[in-house]
């Protein structure tokens, strides 16, 4: 294994810590968010902190139902670019996480988003490895809200989610719904019978 895949997991772990802020937050310095996400193969729950708007820490239980497994990894987010303008916002992260189980499992991937208020899109691609296989998940959103709101309103958006696996190793294509209001936000979809769900609160 590459020595740079190390080298991407430490910067994202430890290098935020040196940094400066530059630009108004993620969620707020300071601030928290619990996230819960299920899906055919496993389900997470995943708690970080935000010490600067640049980069979060956090712990994350995986109950791995696919390869039968349940383990811990501690992870970090970092913001590499994001840019402004009067309509829009775009955003390119790094993150990575090293595993309970061994030093011979970790984790890392890049993730991007761009938005207004009418439309959304996100790609993200993650790797898993560990000392017998490696595993890694591409996906992307496309998506467009219904109704333009306020700021303290129900805001909605019809999306289209696209994901492909080295276990699958064909892109799966399926609807789903993301709503959110002020520091909540839940999004629901289907994909072989089986729920799609991902929930998250900031405090």
């Amino acid at each position: 294994m590459g020595i740079y895949k190390y080298l991407i997991v430490i910067l994202v772990l430890i290098f935020p810590l040196s940094n400066e802020v530059y630009a108004r937050p993620i969620s707020w310095s300071g601030g928290s968010t619990f996230m819960y996400k299920t899906d055919s193969m496993k389900s997470s729950y995943y708690y970080h902190y935000s010490p600067l708007y640049r980069y979060s820490l956090g712990v994350e239980y995986v109950n791995d139902r696919h390869f039968n497994d349940q383990y811990f990894n501690l992870r970090g987010t970092y913001l590499l670019d994001r840019e402004n303008t009067k309509s829009s916002q775009r955003n390119f992260y790094i993150t990575g996480g090293l595993s309970t189980k061994s030093s011979d499992n970790f984790i890392y991937g890049i993730q991007g988003d761009w938005e207004t208020r009418r439309l959304y899109s996100a790609i993200s691609h993650t790797n898993q490895h560990t000392k017998t296989k490696d595993f890694s998940e591409s996906e992307i959103q496309l998506g467009i809200a219904p109704y333009l709101g306020e700021y303290d309103d129900l805001h909605s958006w019809i999306m289209v989610k696209a994901k492909k696996n080295t276990i699958d190793n064909d892109w799966n294509v399926y609807p789903f719904v993301k709503f959110f209001k002020g520091d909540f936000l839940i999004e629901l979809g289907t994909k072989n019978s089986h729920w799609d769900i991902h929930y998250m609160i900031r405090f």
